[in-house]
């Protein structure tokens, strides 16, 4: 139960007066490059609700990007890290390394898809992990190609950079970039030109065909996809394509990996979105969800390919920190002991039947999509019948919807490649009410808009 009433409270503007003095110090301050969505500076989180500064109390729907899917302060996390701060708060694991590691290791060994033997290295972020995946996968293969696909995203590291498709605002300016990636088509149903039906199989075989052609299967040393995309868009790829491409990459000997850094801990619905059809990927990179908010990342997989790397090849001062670690055992306690996958079940049950009556009365609404507690809505144009049949994207009313939920204190993100999804990340452990006033607040600025 948390401390922090769950109910919605707008006091003032938002964002409040004292919110605007704390982003006058900010502006100061911190590089513009960081933004922010939304400048309301917070004082508390847990639950579904984020209380500012002002008093203002907002519904969560995006949970620091994935992030707090057990609530913002989780007592099993804050009990289990706050414990671990007394005791040390660091020695380097690559120094005198500590049991919480080791006891992270275990429970992805275990939480992780397939019976295989596992083992796993932790880091700080999901870039980071992403980027050790790529490195275990060439020490393992002693390849150098890496395949990417389109609208995926995988981090702000000069390499993880290069494995992204959107170059704004997270690519531009900043190249040259890591080379030896390759992208591909993704296979995005709602926009594929022979229709949903079809997208799966065709955009396999296409992919398939570009990979064999242009880059050699010999050549690849991994392929590294979302199961289900995040910053692209929240697109699940169609049915079929993952299979595919998992089977592709089995055959010729390359590392499958999957990104499971956004979809990942319960918020698909299941543990992780790969298992939607059955995939096990060789290696999973996990962030994220996975700390309760503590930062923390990990890559697990293969024992054999784990291991490929030279005695300190992987590493990093704060990877695995132990606070981060007994704050990812209190996370994964509270996931099972609440079975927050069947919660996100639950959650996506009432958000697309409440999005779907909405789709049904504005045409904006092009697409629903997603499963579990990441869902998400692309909004398209419908001014004339050319641009309804050419789904022609419209990050315009993206912006002004989102910006509406703000104004009543709801907290929404926008995504997409053309920055026209606007994507729902509701913690697991939120309130059946304030999902759904939530979900009348998104209806109102419909209305509005």
């Amino acid at each position: 139960m948390s401390a922090l009433p769950q109910e919605r409270r707008v006091i003032t503007a938002i964002p409040g007066p004292k919110s605007q003095e704390l982003q006058a110090r900010r502006t100061a301050a911190v590089a513009a490059g960081v933004g922010s969505v939304l400048p309301v500076f917070a004082a508390r989180a847990d639950g579904g609700i984020i209380e500012d500064v002002d008093g203002n109390r907002l519904i969560d729907f995006g949970s620091g990007i994935a992030v707090t899917g057990v609530g913002a302060s989780a007592e099993a996390v804050v009990r289990r890290a706050s414990a671990q701060l007394a005791d040390f708060t660091h020695t380097c694991f690559m120094v005198t390394p500590y049991e919480g590691y080791v006891a992270v290791a275990e429970a992805l060994a275990e939480l992780t898809p397939g019976d295989h033997a596992k083992k796993s290295a932790l880091f700080n972020s999901g870039a980071e992990a992403v980027e050790n995946a790529v490195k275990i996968a060439r020490a393992y293969t002693k390849r150098q190609a890496v395949v990417v696909f389109d609208h995926g995203y995988h981090g702000r590291t000069n390499l993880t950079m290069a494995l992204t498709s959107k170059n704004m605002p997270y690519k531009h300016g900043f190249g040259p970039f890591a080379p030896e990636i390759y992208r591909m088509p993704m296979a995005y149903g709602y926009r594929w030109p022979t229709g949903p039906e079809n997208c799966g199989p065709e955009a396999a075989a296409q992919a398939i065909d570009q990979i064999s052609k242009q880059v050699g299967a010999q050549n690849v040393a991994a392929i590294v996809i979302e199961p289900l995309l995040g910053e692209g868009g929240f697109i699940e790829p169609a049915k079929g394509f993952l299979p595919a491409l998992s089977k592709f990459a089995r055959d010729n000997g390359i590392v499958f990996v999957a990104d499971e850094i956004q979809s990942g801990f319960c918020r698909t619905g299941q543990w992780f979105a790969c298992e939607d059809e059955g995939i096990v990927p060789d290696l999973i990179t996990t962030a994220k969800g996975i700390a309760g908010g503590l930062p923390l990342a990990a890559v697990t997989g293969r024992a054999e390919i784990m291991d490929a790397a030279h005695v300190g090849g992987l590493g990093g001062t704060y990877g695995g920190n132990p606070v981060a670690c007994a704050g990812a055992l209190g996370s994964i306690e509270t996931m099972k002991e609440l079975d927050l996958s069947a919660r996100a079940r639950h959650i996506e049950t009432v958000m697309k039947a409440r999005l779907g009556a909405m789709q049904e009365k504005y045409d904006i609404i092009g697409d629903i999509r997603g499963r579990g507690a990441m869902l998400a809505i692309e909004l398209v144009k419908t001014d004339s019948p050319e641009s309804v049949a050419a789904k022609e994207p419209n990050p315009e009313a993206t912006a002004a919807l989102a910006k509406a939920c703000h104004q009543e204190g709801l907290l929404v993100l926008t995504c997409g490649t053309y920055g026209n999804v606007l994507r729902f990340l509701p913690p697991m452990v939120i309130g059946e009410d304030l999902l759904n006033e939530g979900l009348d607040i998104l209806e109102q600025a419909f209305a509005r808009i």
